[in-house]
């Protein structure tokens, strides 16, 4: 089994994509949502885009990555979506090495001004603020290394991104 780790700025369509590839791929499946995570922190919780939330971002993410390979490693085909950059990588590799699972990591990277109007029309989404939106944004404008993971989806439609994603194996 494998770890499928949907990552990408704010308004990606990580979200979408994601969902779409834990319905449409191998039963059983699991879509673990990384808001949801970062959520369940009732007392406490810092903004997880503020430099002071580091600890926290540190703490959430070993969960999370603890989780997806718990289920990779029973027979569930696992999708993770959430705004994880290279800098929080390691925990979701040591955990899928330690239960024996693949992990592909890509990087929605549709253009800037794409990214900005989906993050900024979410009506539901507690983090639509424009300026914020654009630091995260500028957080996966150049990801070095990891460039090889980056997946223009600026003109694809969500099916066709899970597509593109299932493709990269």
């Amino acid at each position: 089994m494998r770890i499928i780790l949907v990552s990408g700025p704010s308004g990606a369509g990580k979200t979408t994509v994601a969902r779409l590839l834990a319905e449409s791929g191998p039963s059983p499946s699991v879509h673990l949502h990384t808001d949801d995570f970062y959520a369940a922190i009732r007392q406490g919780a810092l903004v997880p885009y503020l430099p002071e939330a580091h600890e926290q971002n540190r703490t959430v993410t070993g969960v999370i990555a603890r989780a997806a390979a718990g289920y990779a490693a029973g027979g569930y085909h696992t999708v993770v979506d959430g705004v994880v950059g290279p800098w929080l990588l390691d925990a979701y590799e040591e955990e899928a090495g330690a239960a024996g699972v693949e992990l592909v990591y890509v990087v929605l990277r549709p253009d800037r001004e794409t990214a900005l109007a989906r993050g900024t029309s979410r009506s539901a989404h507690p983090l639509t603020d424009r300026a914020v939106l654009g630091r995260v944004y500028d957080g996966f404008a150049d990801l070095g290394p990891f460039e090889e993971n980056v997946l223009d989806s600026t003109g694809l439609t969500p099916e066709e991104t899970a597509e593109a994603v299932l493709a990269r194996r």
